[in-house]
């Protein structure tokens, strides 16, 4: 095949040639070398499956939107449209709108944040906070410490963007501040740049635990003694049941925090409306990376949610489905505790999760199609590591199905449970080969 020639007249080399058993993508060799780490999401894989009407889903992480008034909020929507519709439906300002960028600080004060307007940056959901972030910090080769286990779509960008994600172990109040220092040390030790501590503070996903208000100034202490900035992601943080919110941890530190929330957990995911909050260097930084990605984020989303907030009882709305999920954290507790007693899990005060540790032996993913054939479906453990632990671990979501359906989940999944176990006791450690190796466990957390 002969050369292209480019306008000075140098050659440009040959067209690429598809290698043998590629036919099914032609471009396969002039993807950019970071795509090759990408990865379909373990929990939208799921989805197709997880949505019939006949499973019971305790897998996705997904709002009781049922608990909003609808009727009210297409009202709402009718009257935006109606009274300021040649400004939502055009492009906005790259930071965001200002009077919800105000609405927002309202929101954060509950958690002690005091900020400006021009702190936040709005984003199409957090999840696009979280791929700016690391846009605009991680080269290939560095590190983001995270905890163990950690967020599946933060590990996604990360992985995107060729970070090494460096796992530190939680327990019962959180991310472990001396396992926190002691890797950090040795990643100095081995002259490796961490560019990013990444934690979920607040009734974690997946484990469901919250890091404790001691722990909250230690961990930044360390982080800010090792030159890491904080990424607090708080998607649940006003979700708790049984107290107040704790101070988030940018309310402890401007300069070393950057802080992520969102509506989509004690509002409507459908708007992908979130924000990021971050040092005035970083926040310009931010701005400059959203629009070059989106331009701007969506006008119409934005005015809906800042009339929500202005005209809806918000804090109300909260406050309801505080206690819709913590009825049903109790369904899902009370089941696993009849149906489940030779595992172990975490009770979370808040949230939407419970981390489950299977009885030895048994692996959660190999496991999967045997629960979607017994019509309930979950998320394996690993899908919350980067490097393959936790196969003895599931994640349980309790928010979108009804108590009565959470039991029923719960009951089916431990007739699987059952006849695993008896397909391990019944081959030993040769069982293995039939149902897949198990991986390094994870931490016990219950």
């Amino acid at each position: 095949m002969t050369a292209l020639e480019r306008p000075d007249g140098t050659a440009s080399g040959p067209h690429p040639t598809p290698a043998a058993g590629t036919r099914l993508d032609r471009w396969l060799g002039s993807y950019a070398e970071r795509t090759h780490g990408m990865r379909a999401s373990e929990i939208r894989a799921l989805f197709a499956v997880a949505n019939r009407p006949e499973v019971v889903s305790l897998a996705g992480g997904m709002p009781y939107l049922e608990g909003l008034p609808l009727d009210v909020l297409g009202d709402l929507a009718q009257r935006v449209v109606a009274t300021r519709g040649t400004t939502a439906l055009q492009y906005g300002s790259g930071q965001g709108d200002e009077t919800l960028r105000e609405q927002i600080l309202d929101v954060m004060r509950l958690e002690g944040i005091e900020a400006h307007p021009d702190d936040v940056v709005v984003t199409t959901g957090s999840q696009q906070a979280l791929d700016l972030v690391t846009r605009l910090f991680v080269d290939p080769g560095d590190v983001v410490v995270a905890e163990a286990p950690s967020y599946v779509g933060a590990l996604g960008v990360f992985r995107a963007y060729q970070a090494d994600v460096v796992h530190v172990p939680l327990d019962a109040e959180g991310l472990v501040p001396e396992a926190l220092e002691a890797t950090l040390a040795d990643l100095a030790r081995q002259g490796r740049r961490v560019k990013l501590l990444y934690t979920v503070p607040n009734f974690h996903n997946p484990a469901g635990v919250t890091l404790s208000a001691e722990r909250r100034p230690r961990i930044l202490e360390i982080a800010a003694r090792y030159g890491v900035l904080v990424l607090e992601d708080n998607p649940y943080g006003l979700l708790g049941f049984d107290r107040e919110p704790l101070p988030a941890m940018r309310s402890m530190s401007d300069e070393g925090v950057i802080y992520l929330g969102s509506f989509s957990k004690t509002f409507a995911p459908g708007y992908r409306v979130g924000w990021a909050v971050a040092p005035h260097a970083v926040r310009e930084k931010l701005v400059l990376a959203s629009e070059s990605a989106i331009l701007s984020p969506s006008n119409a989303s934005q005015l809906a949610i800042s009339a929500y907030l202005a005209t809806c009882d918000w804090r109300g709305q909260v406050k309801a489905f505080r206690e819709l999920y913590r009825e049903r954290r109790d369904a899902m507790i009370g089941a696993l505790a009849e149906h489940l007693p030779d595992a172990s899990w975490t009770v979370p005060d808040g949230g939407f999760y419970t981390w489950v540790r299977l009885p030895d032996g048994l692996d959660a993913k190999a496991m999967l199609p045997r629960a979607v054939t017994a019509r309930v479906a979950y998320v394996p453990g690993t899908a919350f590591y980067f490097d393959g632990q936790g196969a003895d671990h599931m994640r349980l979501s309790f928010c979108f199905p009804t108590p009565e359906r959470i039991r029923e989940g719960v009951r089916r999944l431990a007739g699987v449970v059952s006849a695993e176990s008896e397909l391990v006791s019944l081959f030993g450690t040769g069982g293995q080969a039939v149902r897949g190796d198990v991986q390094s466990p994870g931490p016990d957390l219950a």
